[in-house]
């Protein structure tokens, strides 16, 4: 088949007789939530399956129960008028589907651990176009990969979280015309022994668009009120000379990023990017200094930094199928590979620098890796539990059905 198939189900039985047609005649399903991600872009042949009308948002108690197509900036307004919150991204457009199955890194993530962590069940429609509930009890088996896995398993076509009681945040914005590498130094012994209510993250861009202007900044999130103790908490940063600190109170949605829209009928593409991510046990000098001398030596690059530790630490290895929660600093780091700008000497060292910011990393964090590489994925999971998914993926779609992702081939 050469064209591409487009299906738009309303209800979780259309989603089960799309995946038996796929079956039927041997079509490639790709599968689109929120569609925020580049594998949303395209017309791959086969059939897409997206979920957006699948995205209704019911709350019972502190159990929320999101349809499959939801995407974040959705559920954190249905949630801000009952005083609740899930550990999401940090950006509104992007879909709880393919942010929760890839781990979930957000701005609560010292608070609260991982997307992942919260959830306690979900709805999958299986490769054989069956429909499931899984839980801790139930299916715990495919419930376990669900949690890290990714889209390898089924089309989760409603996800269970356990949500927190939240009245307010602190929000923190540092501007920083300082030294990178004394902010960077600072902030990670700050986050050494900071309370679990603080999540920072640092990010160095060049221009791109409103909501990401260019320069270097250090953002903090406090999971309360008391503003007090994030000031305390980051007095060593702000007194650093050259940065200017803004502490505000937003609510907790206004906080999650929403990207510009392009133009009605103008499908922008993002250019390419060398270089990648890795989930690090320390942020030491070495690699600092590998950070901050990169973004110098590329004007097209960005640097992104999240503190981990507090409840994402907590957590046991073997729990769930993510990797490395003994990391404490999460890293990306690349240019942008621009026609014009960057030529194929550019490209071959901006490639050797990444490969040696990348040397200490534990693991990568499939949800920023941008591209199908199936040779990476043994590297997005411990040893046990890539085996572990291998066998999982065996059971549960032995024919590969589900295979435009971070594959786990059976």
């Amino acid at each position: 088949m050469t064209e591409s198939v487009v299906i738009r189900p309303a209800a979780i039985e259309e989603v089960a007789a799309a995946v038996r047609r796929a079956n039927n005649e041997s079509l490639p399903v790709t599968v689109v939530a929120g569609g925020h991600g580049p594998w949303s872009h395209g017309t791959a042949p086969g059939l897409r399956i997206e979920l957006a009308e699948i995205a209704d948002i019911t709350v019972e108690g502190t159990t929320v129960h999101v349809g499959g197509g939801a995407v974040w900036g959705d559920v954190a307004a249905a949630l801000a008028p009952l005083g609740l919150t899930i550990s999401s991204g940090d950006t509104a457009t992007v879909g709880v589907g393919g942010l929760s199955l890839g781990g979930g890194i957000g701005w609560m993530v010292r608070a609260w651990g991982l997307a992942i962590d919260q959830l306690i069940g979900a709805q999958v429609v299986t490769a054989t176009g069956d429909v499931v509930e899984v839980s801790a009890t139930e299916n715990a088996d495919l419930f376990w990969a669900l949690r890290g896995g990714g889209g390898n398993f089924g089309i989760v076509t409603r996800f269970d979280f356990a949500a927190h009681a939240l009245d307010g945040i602190v929000f923190a914005e540092n501007a920083l015309a300082a030294d990178p590498v004394v902010v960077l130094r600072t902030a990670r012994d700050v986050m050494r022994d900071a309370p679990r209510e603080l999540t920072v993250t640092y990010m160095d861009v060049p221009a791109m668009d409103p909501s990401a202007p260019a320069g270097a900044s250090l953002s903090a999130v406090w999971a309360g009120t008391d503003a007090d103790r994030l000031r305390e908490a980051l007095a060593p940063i702000s007194e650093i000379d050259g940065v200017s600190t803004a502490i505000t109170t937003p609510a907790y949605r206004d906080i999650l990023m929403v990207p510009p829209t392009p133009p009605e009928g103008e499908e922008q593409l993002p250019p390419g990017f060398i270089g990648g991510n890795g989930l690090f046990a320390r942020l030491d000098d070495d690699l600092i200094d590998r950070l901050v001398a990169f973004r110098t030596s590329y004007p097209a690059s960005v640097v992104f930094l999240r503190s981990l530790g507090g409840a994402f630490g907590e957590i046991e290895q073997e729990s769930t199928a993510f990797p490395a929660r003994e990391a404490t600093w999460f890293v990306m780091a690349g240019a942008f590979d621009i026609p014009g700008l960057v030529d194929d000497d550019a490209r071959a060292r901006i490639l050797a620098d990444w490969k040696q910011i990348e040397q200490g990393r534990i693991a990568e964090y499939g949800n920023f890796a941008p591209t199908e590489r199936p040779e990476a994925v043994p590297g997005m999971f411990t040893s046990e539990a890539h085996a572990r998914l291998t066998e999982i993926k065996r059971a549960w779609d032995p024919e590969n059905l589900f295979r435009r992702n971070h594959n786990i081939a059976p």
